[in-house]
C-alpha cells in the first residue's frame, strides 16, 4: 500500500484516478478548492464516492496558496503526485485568460515548489492536453512542435509542460506529462457535450452544434484515462504521453444518435457557426503510450456512451436541474 497526492479530486479526472488508487487499497491524499466554475452538486457527488474508502483524506483550498500546500506535503510522504488540478475548457479560457494562467501554470508552480521543499516526492503525473496540437498532422504524435497554441487555455498548459521540465532539468524531478483526448464519461463536466447533450436531450431543450456536427473527437472514457494516468506514475525521466481512445474518432452527429438511443428521445437541434478556438479533429497516436506504460484503452465509444446516458438516467433525482 502507497500514499498519493492527488490534487483537482473533486474534478472530473481527479475523482476518477483517486478512486482507482483507493480501489487497489492505497491511501490518497486529495486536495480541491471546489469553485463553482460548473455546478457544485457534481463536485459534492463524487466526493461522496472517495469518502467511502477509509484511506481517503482531503483537503480544500487552492493550489495558489502556499501555506496550504505545505500543509497537504506534510500529509505525506507521498510515492507520486497526480497533478490533475486546473483550469479546464477552452471557451471559457478566452473570457477569463488571466484565471487560466494563474493556476495552470502558476498554481503547477507552487505544487512544485511544495514538492521541492517536504522530504518527497520526486515524482509528478501532469494532466495536459490534446489542444495542444491543433493545425497539426494526424494521427497526432508526441513529437510534434506543439508550438501554436489556438486559445489561453492550451497556451497555459504548453507553459505548465515547459515549467515542469525546468524542475526536471534542475532538480531531477521525474516528470510524466499525459496529454488527454477528449474525456467523458460518467459524472463529467457539464461544460463538455456528453453531458449536455444527454441533458438537452432528454428535456428536449435545443441542442446547440457549432458548425455541422461532423467535427471529430477521438473520445476516451475516464477510466481508461485514470488508468493511463495511474500507469505513467513509474519512473520515466521526462516523457510526453498521449492519452487517446485508440479507436477512429468519432462525429458529435454520432455521439447524439447513440445517447438518443439510451434515452428514448429525440435531440432537437440547433446550429451555430463554428467557433474559432475550437479544433476540427482530434486523433492520437497512442503507439508511445503502449510502449512505454502497456497501456491500452478498454471502452469502446458505443459502450461509454451507453454508460454515459444511463448515469445520468439513474441520477434524475438529483441531476434533472443541473446547472449549464
Amino acid at each position: 500500500m502507497s500514499r498519493y497526492l492527488v490534487t483537482g479530486c473533486a474534478g472530473f479526472i481527479g475523482w476518477k484516478t483517486a478512486e482507482l488508487l483507493l480501489a487497489d487499497g492505497h491511501e490518497v491524499v486529495g486536495v480541491d478548492d471546489l469553485n463553482s466554475y460548473y455546478d457544485t452538486r457534481l463536485k459534492s457527488w463524487r466526493l461522496e464516492q472517495l469518502a467511502r474508502y477509509p484511506g481517503f483524506t482531503s483537503f480544500e483550498g487552492d493550489i495558489r496558496d502556499e501555506a496550504l500546500m505545505a500543509k497537504v506535503f506534510a500529509a505525506g510522504p507521498f510515492e507520486a503526485v497526480f497533478h490533475l488540478a486546473a483550469r479546464a475548457g477552452v471557451r471559457y479560457s478566452l473570457e477569463q485568460p488571466k484565471l487560466y494562467f494563474e493556476v495552470n501554470t502558476l498554481g503547477l508552480l507552487t505544487v512544485l515548489d511544495a514538492m521541492r521543499a517536504s522530504s518527497g516526492p520526486r515524482k509528478i503525473v501532469l494532466a495536459s492536453t490534446s489542444s495542444l496540437y491543433a493545425g497539426l498532422p494526424m494521427p497526432f504524435k508526441e513529437e510534434l512542435p506543439v508550438n501554436t497554441p489556438i486559445s489561453p487555455y492550451a497556451a497555459s498548459k504548453k507553459a505548465a509542460e515547459a515549467l515542469a521540465y525546468s524542475y526536471h532539468h534542475l532538480y531531477g524531478f521525474d516528470v510524466s506529462v499525459t496529454r488527454f483526448f477528449t474525456v467523458y464519461g460518467p459524472a463529467g463536466r457539464p461544460d463538455m457535450s456528453p453531458l449536455r447533450f444527454c441533458h438537452w436531450i432528454y428535456h428536449g431543450t435545443p441542442l446547440t452544434i457549432y458548425g455541422d456536427g461532423l467535427q471529430t473527437r477521438d473520445f476516451t472514457f475516464v477510466d481508461d484515462i485514470a488508468r493511463g494516468a495511474i500507469a505513467a506514475a513509474k519512473p520515466l525521466g521526462y516523457e510526453v504521453i498521449n492519452l487517446g481512445g485508440g479507436n477512429e474518432p468519432v462525429s458529435l452527429m454520432g455521439m447524439i444518435h447513440a445517447f438518443e438511443e439510451v434515452l428514448g428521445r429525440k435531440a432537437v437541434l440547433q446550429h451555430e457557426p463554428e467557433n474559432p478556438s475550437d479544433m476540427r479533429h482530434t486523433h492520437a497516436d497512442i503507439s508511445k503510450a503502449r510502449r512505454l506504460l502497456g497501456w491500452e484503452p478498454v471502452v469502446k465509444p458505443a459502450d461509454g456512451f451507453r454508460q454515459t446516458a444511463q448515469w445520468y438516467l439513474d441520477n434524475l433525482s438529483w441531476i434533472s436541474d443541473l446547472q449549464l
